[in-house]
């Protein structure tokens, strides 16, 4: 099961009951963060979460909606008494930003690991996550994230006895380890049947609509994709601007064939969302609008 939490909606600046762009996912004792904006750490606490067990942060890009909140999730580590180190993914140029950031909280306990995207697609395996980072199309480097959690086959009991595996053995060839005994190698395969369908989310802000997106999304579960603006005059500024629309969400999501759209990052002009959602909901019906908090578990199909 996978935990997700749209922790703030906001693009540009924060409005009441709005904070910035953050997203924030629980997996198997792992907690993620997608950007920080400001507010993020507020966002964190109204959810009940916390921030302990927070292990990465992935950032699509460095404007400051969508990092300005770091400091503050540092410092709250900080008082948390965390002590584990801190991975950070993002384009090139990570740790000088970061750095610049850390001058107004300079004392951490704990070390960070940078991981900077360097190629228009990267991926990642990280605390039982499988990311794919790619590319998009904003006035600045930005990527999105593909986060899947894989599943291995079904464990066979029959085969297993069949072979004489030794019942020791089982749990550790059941999560996908080779192992040896008594000079006799035994491999996951031999006890596994087909890799089952997993879990897949995808994240992506500030960008054009792009066919990297689609590609990416290709199946998701959940789709999390920006919807700057929801209000028709406003598409010749999305696309000056190199954002999208709700419409051009939903179009994404539609291709993509995924099996739900969550729009977020709303211009801050966007006071009321929910008056543009109709026409999005024609092109793609399982269209939703994202909103501070807003929360799904995602399960692993039934076998």
């Amino acid at each position: 099961m996978l935990d997700v939490c749209l922790l703030g909606t906001g693009g540009m600046m924060p409005l009441p009951g709005r904070w910035l762009t953050s997203l924030m996912t629980r997996y198997n004792g792992s907690n993620l963060l997608i950007d920080c904006g400001e507010g993020t750490q507020i966002a964190i606490k109204e959810k009940g979460w916390t921030f302990k067990p927070l292990d990465t942060i992935l950032f699509t890009h460095y404007h400051a909606d969508h990092i300005s909140g770091l400091p503050g999730i540092l410092l709250a580590m900080v008082n948390a008494d965390r002590t584990e180190p801190l991975t950070l993914v993002g384009p090139k140029g990570l740790a000088r930003v970061v750095g610049g950031l850390r001058v107004i909280c300079p004392e951490i306990p704990f070390a960070i690991n940078y991981i900077e995207l360097t190629e228009p697609e990267q991926e990642l395996n990280l605390n039982g996550y499988r990311i794919t980072a790619f590319r998009v199309q904003h006035s600045t480097i930005c990527y999105g994230y593909s986060l899947q959690i894989d599943r291995a086959g079904k464990f066979d009991v029959e085969r297993a006895k069949a072979q004489n595996i030794p019942l020791k053995l089982w749990n550790p060839l059941q999560k996908g380890q080779t192992v040896e005994l008594e000079g006799i190698t035994y491999t996951p395969d031999m006890v596994l049947g087909g890799a089952r369908k997993g879990i897949k989310l995808t994240y992506c802000t500030d960008s054009r609509p792009v066919k990297s997106i689609a590609e990416h999304a290709k199946d998701s579960d959940l789709l999390i994709c920006e919807g700057m603006y929801g209000e028709p005059e406003k598409e010749a500024s999305a696309r000056e601007k190199k954002h999208m629309t709700f419409k051009e969400a939903a179009n994404l999501a539609k291709e993509a064939a995924v099996k739900e759209l969550w729009l977020t990052h709303y211009s801050p002009s966007l006071v009321h969302p929910e008056w543009f959602i109709k026409d999005a909901k024609a092109i793609f019906p399982e269209t939703h609008l994202g909103k501070d908090l807003k929360s799904v578990e995602l399960e692993f199909e039934e076998d």
